[in-house]
């Protein structure tokens, strides 16, 4: 069964202050309420910002960015750019990114794509 909902990252690796481009593709074709984008930085309280959402520029500073479906405008492909400021505190931190359909407050499908955090040098 193909997925119902999908979370591409442009960037295999990134470094602070880099611009990170993301693209969720939605297959999903039964009733849902929202999109949710978290993100999640490994062993760090650290957080990626939302910069831009479907061509908008956005200032979205939290790890959650929830979309509503009348928000995407019946669109099935959402890119998004996300930055961090997160230092690694080894040579590399691992990102998470999960993409999930949200239909009456429960999760019915998600995905999730992973990068690295790398120090500069």
């Amino acid at each position: 069964m193909p997925k119902q909902v999908s979370i591409f990252l442009s960037e295999s690796s990134l470094a602070a202050g880099e611009d990170l481009h993301g693209t969720v593709v939605i297959t999903y074709t039964a009733r849902f309420d929202s999109l949710v984008i978290n993100s999640q930085i490994e062993n760090s309280s650290d957080v990626f910002s939302y910069t831009n959402l479907i061509g908008k520029k956005i200032k979205h500073p939290y790890a959650r960015l929830s979309i509503f479906k009348a928000e995407l405008g019946g669109k099935s492909t959402i890119e998004f750019i996300a930055t961090t400021s997160h230092i690694p505190s080894g040579d590399s931190s691992s990102a998470k990114f999960r993409a999930s359909i949200i239909q009456e407050h429960k999760e019915v499908v998600s995905d999730i794509a992973y990068t690295k955090i790398i120090k500069r040098v």
